[in-house]
């Protein structure tokens, strides 16, 4: 072949081992899917009512910008919040003190003055 000639794979004005600048190029960064890449889940969480509860499911949201491998940080750490949840409402509420009076229906009975003989 000569050097005027282009070979095999290459487009004339161009020196072997270039890409012709109308040479069709790979789709765009932007729309190549990466599915290791964080991403949305768009899963609506309809709030409780119970605060606790309620922090624990926003929490969730945590997992829409992490990639997959750390969703399960996010899931145990939820599932351990939702868990202490239930727990304390088996427990029921704390026992209410007893209240203090200064009378006399809350001291000892005395009786030096029943003493008979």
């Amino acid at each position: 072949m000569s050097d005027s000639t282009p070979g095999p794979g290459t487009a004339a004005g161009t020196a072997p081992g270039e890409i012709p600048q109308d040479a069709p190029q790979g789709p765009p960064r932007a729309a190549v899917h990466d599915p290791a890449a964080p991403a949305p889940l768009g899963v609506v969480r309809t709030p409780t009512g119970n605060a606790g509860v309620d922090a624990r499911l926003e929490r969730l949201a945590d997992a829409d910008r992490l990639p997959a491998s750390g969703h399960i940080e996010v899931y145990e750490d939820v599932h351990r919040g939702l868990r202490d949840a239930l727990t304390a409402l088996d427990a029921g509420p704390a026992p209410a003190p007893a209240p203090a009076h200064n009378n006399s229906y809350n001291k000892p009975h005395d009786n030096s003055y029943n003493n008979r003989s």
